[in-house]
């Protein structure tokens, strides 16, 4: 088919309406999914493909360079991506709509592909991503026609003369495009095109903020049903000498909001309400049990204070905060249920469908403190961290031992069962390292004065806790540093000392530490992968 017979679209113009096509595709299928199934959002449901399928050291970069910035970052980046394919869809769509359709039906099924892979995905929520493809394909098309609209009929082979294809689809003399010829009473309908466009746009726009408000959760009102839930047996208030933050060190309680996050849960996570929960307790048991939350709280419930650490700690990163947790004893539960022989595994679920492996002869053990919390510092457990319950299993790396959203767990065996990071590279388990990282100084971009200078910071090895903190300045001798009140094994200790006649320039500093068995933190610095990260923390700073 010729160039006559087929009018150029301008760039500019091909590109908005690309752009378009893909925003309301988005749009749509995010009301239809607020209907249907909220979790079956084409957008949400890609995002969260591409964290499964992510390159593991991709994801440890991600993680150590943006923290728990990492989700909004991948957020941005499938946003950013489906912009770019729009333009692409509209480029390739300036002379013929077919070649658009195709790329904006491709995206249409690769998001039937990710909400279909998806745990909590219902068959109706499929749905979404056809209406999203159907969408984008009739925004597509209607746009074009108004681009290609003139002032009473559309510009096709069967209506338009010759001369106005070619003035329609020919570059000028000078290489240019013409797309409206000056002066034509047929020219392009500019304001018509922005008329349609700006109605896509709105359409959309309101559609996808509709599809917001009706898949919303109302979890306040759920956490606010929850308040603060109190042990019989709580624990006593923190000792003032087990926290060295008045030294500028870090505080012994990490707050709710500055709790690390790391999981694979986009936005704040699943939204449960606490009439929506339950958990079984199943697989090779005496007795399955099926719990409400209700049921759960009725419970005993126990209050433990508890550090917990990132399989994706880097030396000396934010990767480890402490926290006051409320709960039910999970291995009182697990004891109840009867695990039989053969056994070695609990086998955790989330409502997203994540799983963690966690070593059932650590879970039985009576001294350990395993447990299903739903408080955290004196509040319901935040959405983020897991509301309404959270497994919680002191001594190994967060991500198989501290489930969130927690919906299931199986006894079974690591012979039977790989979890979620065990499929991609992870040790199926792995207890925390002994841990110390200098908090003050801060490095070289906060320069300290001259002369005696406090040095504080935290070390951690859990359940065995610390018996000692060593610290060295410069390549001198290693000196014992002061420890904070002891808080209980499970938890971090603050250490402090004093560096005397600190001189001007630039200085470096290193730490480690003795576990409760007299045990010394590695010096032999190891990868994250596959069990956690070891090795000394060392910083350089600088005094004035």
């Amino acid at each position: 088919m010729s160039e006559q017979q087929n009018p150029r679209i301008s760039v500019p113009a091909s590109i908005l309406v690309g752009v378009l096509a893909v925003g309301a595709a988005l749009g749509i299928s995010n009301l239809v999914a607020g209907l249907v199934n909220p979790p079956s959002t084409p957008f949400l449901a890609v995002g969260n493909a591409a964290i499964d399928r992510t390159p593991k050291g991709l994801r440890e970069f991600g993680i150590s360079t943006f923290g728990a910035n990492d989700k909004p970052v991948l957020l941005l980046g499938v946003g950013i991506t489906m912009v770019i394919l729009g333009v692409v869809a509209g480029l390739i769509s300036r002379r013929r709509a077919l070649p658009g359709v195709i790329l904006v039906v491709v995206l249409g099924v690769v998001g039937l592909v990710a909400v279909n892979s998806r745990p909590n995905t219902t068959t109706v929520g499929l749905v979404s991503p056809v209406v999203a493809a159907v969408a984008g394909v009739a925004a597509l098309l209607l746009l074009r026609r108004a681009t290609l609209a003139r002032s009473g009929h559309v510009l096709t082979a069967k209506n338009a003369t010759a001369t106005e294809l070619a003035a329609a689809s020919h570059p000028a003399a000078d290489g240019t495009p013409v797309d409206e010829p000056a002066g034509s009473s047929h020219g392009v309908s500019r304001r018509g095109f922005l008329g349609t466009s700006a109605g896509v746009a709105v359409v959309a726009g309101a559609a996808g903020y509709g599809g917001q408000l009706l898949g919303r959760v109302d979890i306040a009102s759920s956490q606010a049903g929850v308040g603060t839930i109190a042990a019989p047996d709580p624990l006593p208030a923190l000792k003032a000498s087990a926290d060295f933050s008045a030294d500028k060190g870090l505080p012994f309680i990490t707050s709710n909001a500055d709790f690390y996050r790391v999981d694979i849960a986009l936005g704040d996570g699943p939204a449960l309400t606490t009439q929506d929960w339950s958990l079984r307790i199943h697989g090779m048991v005496d007795k399955e049990i099926t719990l409400s939350f209700a049921e759960l709280i009725a419970r005993p419930l126990i209050e433990k204070r508890l550090t917990f650490t990132c399989i994706s700690y880097v030396i000396g990163s934010e990767l480890v905060s402490t926290a006051d947790w409320v709960g039910v004893s999970l291995t009182d539960l697990i004891k109840e249920a009867g695990p039989q022989g053969g056994a070695d595994q609990i086998f955790s679920t989330s409502s997203d469908g994540y799983t963690a492996s966690t070593p059932l002869a650590a879970v039985l053990e009576a001294d350990r403190g395993a447990m299903l919390a739903v408080n955290m510092n004196g509040e319901p457990l935040p959405q983020v961290h897991g509301f309404p319950v959270r497994m919680i299993v002191p001594g190994f790396y967060g991500y198989c031992s501290a489930t969130k959203w927690l919906v299931d767990i199986e006894v079974t065996s690591f012979a039977d069962k790989k979890a979620y990071w065990t499929t991609r590279d992870y040790a199926a388990t792995a207890p925390v390292k002994t841990g110390s990282k200098i908090v003050f100084p801060k490095g070289l971009t906060e320069p300290v004065p001259t002369g005696t200078v406090s040095a504080t910071g935290v070390a951690w090895s859990q359940p065995n806790g610390i018996s000692k903190v060593e610290v060295q300045f410069e390549n001198g001798s290693w000196m014992e540093a002061r420890l904070a009140d002891d808080e209980g094994p499970s938890t971090w200790r603050m250490w402090r000392i004093d560096l005397p006649n600190v001189s001007a320039g630039n200085h470096f500093l290193s730490c480690r530490a003795y576990d409760g068995n007299g045990q010394l933190q590695t010096d032999v610095m190891s990868p994250v992968l596959p069990d956690g990260q070891s090795g000394l923390h060392r910083i350089n700073f600088s005094a004035r």
